[in-house]
């Protein structure tokens, strides 16, 4: 029974929280899958800019509600990728060794400010451009094979 106690108190005193090698456990997402989750943000975050264009000249208390909502997706929106491309590219799946690791980190740098810009306003440019920058970060992150079932994925939206 002193036993018990002792590893008990031992336990509530001398904790120590155990930490996993990377913030998302390993082989659980796909890449292609983020790519894809990627492209359904964008398409989300046009569809907000285009709504909040249609609801702007509008005062009644209806449309300011929905305008409020849809900025808020808007920005959730280009938070989660920017999460995506943080959290899990640049962190996880961007390694020093790959032939491609400049224009990788280029590519995934210049689409961060090209998302921080969809933030903050409604042009429908940036999110063209954060587009054209996720294909071009595709191309070079994915071999054949990868760029392949991409392809097969995004024809299944």
């Amino acid at each position: 029974m002193i036993t018990f106690f002792k590893i008990i108190i031992i336990t509530i005193f001398f904790n120590m929280t155990l930490f996993a090698h990377c913030q998302i456990p390993c082989g659980i997402y796909s890449d292609a899958m983020q790519i894809i989750q990627i492209k359904e943000d964008l398409q989300t975050i046009e569809k907000s800019n285009t709504m909040i264009k249609k609801l702007s000249g509008k005062s009644d208390p209806q449309s300011l509600n929905q305008v409020n909502r849809w900025i808020f997706s808007k920005e959730e929106h280009a938070q989660n990728i920017q999460n995506i491309i943080s959290q899990y590219f640049l962190t996880q799946r961007i390694k020093q060794s790959s032939a491609n690791y400049e224009n990788e980190l280029i590519t995934l740098h210049q689409l961060l400010v090209s998302i921080m810009k969809c933030k903050q306003n409604v042009s429908t440019e940036n999110v063209k451009n954060s587009n054209k920058l996720l294909d071009s970060f595709s191309k070079y992150f994915f071999d054949e094979h990868g760029l392949k079932h991409l392809k097969d994925l995004d024809n299944l939206n």
